[in-house]
């Protein structure tokens, strides 16, 4: 070959390169962020706390150079959907569909019955659909059952049965904490849950296992989960003898719930799940009448990992408030981040992939996936080693302390304390 013919191929190779680079270079440029669509109740507590999580990972991720696709590092924004799902699961359904082409992917959630309604949206458009709030079994029954349509979606919280397994080994440590320092061979148990689907299951699980822990159950009460008022419902409980309320309470009945119970000075610990009671906002709403309820939540201020202290210290001098099990926002736009990274693209099929490898140490724990397969495939892995989410008791204005895990399975978080009966139970049983 003459030395014009080796020029030209060489010339001819440079070319293929140099527009092999300027369209890898041209396909970078074009995808010049990431957007999150952040869906829930914004104008409720557990929304805006949905918001302040992913609004922090967000901050942070962008501050350190944002999400790394192939040599370039490109943005990460947020789109805040309102979704009113509380009071309407049209109005959620209505909400996802006018935002789905708005972003990438989608994280957030509250309840459950509009959860279920918006992943139907968003597995038909392949969006990836992370909750950080809706705790029904059947969204990730879903995946199991077919994962070729639900696969897009995963949940970095507990699930209610998990939930309800937590509140089941809390009621235990509570028994056994009435029987020794009251004296109570068999306390009784009420159960006050939302009248909702999520709820059902933990109400069921209680009327079957708590006779088998040797406690009786006295009944059931489901009022709504918007009641502003549970007077009734605790003079009934207070006439049925109970000495535990089993709580399992999503909405702003929670707030009435831990007022009344104080300013009645029920002689029973209350305790369960109160989503609003995770909120440094509780306090007050109550008049301070909440203090020494308990509830369960996905965070504490305990070294759960060596990144809790640091968010939870974070959140609260930022917003003034504790951080809500909705705030797990927060870890799971960096578990995305992480996972679009990996795939080296924002395609939601090849994310996936990548999302089912996760193993990541939160500021909400350890979260690693149940995989394809699972009854529950996409779901967070529950256990010692795993994540276990916290109960936490209200101490004082600005203090609530972790009293679970407190030995469980070798598990008892730096920083934890033990559980408290209320002061003026302890008065007035001990009299008895």
């Amino acid at each position: 070959m003459t030395t014009r013919g080796w020029i030209c191929r060489i010339g001819v190779c440079l070319l293929a390169v140099g527009l092999s680079w300027n369209m890898a270079e041209a396909k970078t440029q074009a995808v010049k962020s990431v957007r999150v669509g952040v869906i829930g109740p914004m104008k409720s507590t557990d929304g805006e706390n949905m918001w302040r999580g992913a609004l922090m990972a967000q901050e942070e991720i962008n501050k350190a150079g944002g999400v790394k696709q192939g040599t370039a590092k490109i943005k990460l924004e947020l789109v805040k959907v309102d979704t009113n799902e509380e009071v309407s699961v049209s109005d959620a359904v209505l909400a996802v569909e006018r935002n789905v082409n708005k972003a990438d992917f989608f994280v957030g959630s509250k309840r459950s019955e509009s959860a279920l309604a918006m992943q139907d949206v968003l597995m038909k458009n392949k969006k990836i659909f992370i909750s950080s709030g809706g705790v029904h079994p059947e969204l990730c029954a879903r995946v199991g059952k077919d994962y070729d349509r639900f696969k897009y979606f995963f949940r970095v919280i507990l699930n209610s049965a998990y939930m309800g397994k937590i509140m089941f080994l809390h009621l235990g440590d509570v028994a056994k904490i009435v029987k020794e320092e009251l004296g109570i061979e068999k306390p009784k148990v009420a159960i006050l849950a939302d009248k909702l689907q999520w709820a059902d299951p933990i109400v069921a699980a209680v009327e079957k296992n708590a006779p088998n822990m040797g406690l009786e159950v006295v009944g059931a009460w489901r009022p709504s989960a918007n009641a502003s008022d549970v007077t009734a419902e605790l003079a009934a409980i207070k006439e049925a003898g109970a000495h535990i309320i089993f709580q399992a309470v999503s909405g702003p009945v929670g707030i009435a719930l831990g007022k009344q119970w104080g300013q009645l000075e029920i002689p029973a610990a209350l305790i369960g799940g109160n989503s609003y009671g995770v909120v440094k906002t509780f306090y007050d709403a109550t008049g301070g009448y909440g203090t020494y309820m308990t509830t369960q939540t996905s965070v504490g201020p305990v070294k759960i990992t060596n990144k809790t202290i640091p968010f939870w210290d974070s959140f609260v001098k930022r917003f003034n408030d504790f951080p809500g099990y909705t705030s797990s926002s927060y870890d799971a736009v960096y578990i995305l981040k992480e996972a679009v990274e990996r795939a080296g693209t924002l395609d939601s099929d090849k994310v996936v992939e990548e999302m089912e490898k996760t193993d990541y140490a939160g500021a909400f724990g350890r979260i690693v996936f149940y995989p394809k397969g699972h009854e529950w495939a996409h779901d967070v892995k529950f256990g010692s080693g795993f994540n276990t989410w916290v109960i936490v008791q209200w101490k004082a204005k600005d203090k609530v302390s972790v009293v679970w895990p407190y030995g469980w399975e070798g598990v008892t978080y730096e920083g934890s304390e033990k559980y408290q009966l209320p002061p003026w139970m302890v008065k007035q049983l001990k009299k008895k």
